[in-house]
């Protein structure tokens, strides 16, 4: 069947059902203001009592944190002299648990000063090379793609080149002669997505062999394939620090889990009161961009670490929908107030009429 012009609008008109014809049902709410005020009160009182919990939940948490940077001065100006690059240096720092460390223990690095957030920083990395696609892949990982211009640094990129490498070991000290390692477990810190996602290794029986024709960052100690020789599973992009490293901060002061407690021997049941040290190979610079860095031990509890950022939310979310539920209250009250004086006289008035006319 051939459509004239004449009739070519009718090829245009939508089908004749309820939804393309806008016939459908329609329903539109209608609040009281006794429904809406109730709706504010329990959302305030809801997030009130969510906010005192978590607040009480994350002070209920136990941290220490002792702050390395002017302890290990000497080793600073040691590494940060270019022609010490393959000198190492070390520095103790004893401390005492005055109580206890219940359950689950983490080990943290925190950084202070140190921007991560940067765009060209963030930018500065080769995800087809992370994920073991393409290894030579480093067209986005200006400034550090090529050594000398001709061999591809992997990782390449701003990021990996400035991985955070001190090392921390945690000791305890059974009693005055004897010293022992805390045992500390290096995997199971990341992001599910991250180790199984985002971070791949390529394809190789030989992971040296899967890198050859490559070097390592300017700022790294050993190759990508050298992180963990005796742990296949964390070596490589697979490697839990480097990938908690790459997970970049949002805030120039950050911490990321460094390690977490082997529950085992003496630490069955967390870490004893008693005498510590923090043996610590110092490598990382920071007070080139007058930064600082802290080793933090913190236990969790349901809702988390010790930040109180939720529990606050929730606080001031339901202080704020109390104070709005309070207001809208006494200017409904208000305008009843004087609806009421009205209303009476419209009353009278018709009253004065029908007798009016009664009386006729």
């Amino acid at each position: 069947i051939w459509v004239t012009p004449k009739h070519c609008h009718l090829c245009r008109l939508p089908d004749n059902t309820a939804l393309k014809q806008q016939e459908l049902p329609t329903h539109r709410l209608h609040f009281s203001a006794k429904k809406v005020l109730f709706i504010f009160f329990a959302t305030g009182i809801f997030c009130l009592c969510m906010g005192i919990i978590l607040l009480l939940s994350a002070k209920s948490t136990q941290e220490i944190e002792i702050n390395y940077t002017k302890i290990c001065a000497n080793c600073a100006k040691v590494r940060e002299n270019a022609f010490n690059f393959d000198k190492e240096c070390t520095c103790s720092i004893p401390f005492s648990l005055t109580k206890k460390m219940k359950g689950n223990v983490y080990m943290y690095y925190k950084l202070y000063g140190f921007y991560q957030n940067l765009y060209r920083y963030v930018r500065s990395r080769s995800n087809r090379q992370l994920v073991g696609k393409d290894v030579k892949a480093v067209k986005s990982c200006a400034p550090f793609k090529m050594f000398h211009n001709e061999t591809p640094i992997v990782p390449c990129g701003a990021i990996a080149n400035s991985i955070f490498n001190d090392t921390i070991i945690l000791s305890y000290n059974v009693n005055s002669s004897l010293q022992i390692q805390v045992p500390m477990l290096k995997t199971g810190l990341t992001w599910w997505t991250d180790a199984y996602v985002k971070f791949q290794n390529p394809k190789a029986d030989n992971l040296a062999n899967a890198f050859k024709g490559t070097t390592k960052p300017p700022n790294w100690q050993k190759p990508i394939y050298e992180l963990d020789k005796e742990d296949p599973g964390n070596n490589g992009f697979l490697n839990d620090d480097f990938i908690v490293w790459m997970r970049t901060a949002a805030f120039p002061t950050f911490k990321k889990l460094y390690r977490h407690l082997n529950r085992t021997q003496h630490f069955t049941a967390g870490l004893p009161a008693g005498n510590y040290s923090f043996n610590i190979t110092y490598n990382f610079p920071v007070t080139r961009f007058h930064g600082k860095k802290s080793v933090v031990l913190c236990t969790t509890t349901w809702s988390g670490g010790s930040s109180l950022y939720i529990g606050i939310a929730y606080t001031v979310t339901g202080a704020i929908t109390w104070l709005a539920a309070f207001s809208m209250m006494a200017i409904h009250m208000g305008l009843k107030n004087k609806k009421m004086p009205i209303i009476h006289q419209s009353n009278e008035a018709l009253k004065e009429k029908a007798e009016n006319r009664n009386g006729q």
